[in-house]
């Protein structure tokens, strides 16, 4: 599911406009990544926790050549799903 089918999706389920769920839904993105940003989680209780993982330095190789380059440490957002989720998938 892509972001328009998904506010197609929330837009028949709720009864509100797709303009409206198209707002809502990019300031809910927003807030988010700006919580992030911050070096926050967000837990939204029965869906998941939203975090900032360290990712460790490290040793790649380049796909065309195969000559090893070093991948320098980073951050990446991590999600973990919530119970509520993992059992309404199971």
């Amino acid at each position: 599911m892509n972001k328009s089918q998904l506010i197609n999706q929330i837009a028949l389920d709720s009864s509100i406009p797709k303009a409206v769920v198209g707002r809502v839904l990019n300031a809910f993105t927003g807030s988010i990544s700006s919580a992030l940003k911050r070096g926050d989680d967000v837990v939204i209780v029965g869906f998941g926790t939203f975090s900032v993982r360290n990712r460790a330095a490290r040793v790649g190789r380049n796909p065309q050549t195969g000559q090893e380059i070093n991948i320098p440490a980073g951050k990446i957002p991590g999600f973990r799903a919530g119970k509520t989720l993992k059992n309404s998938i199971n």
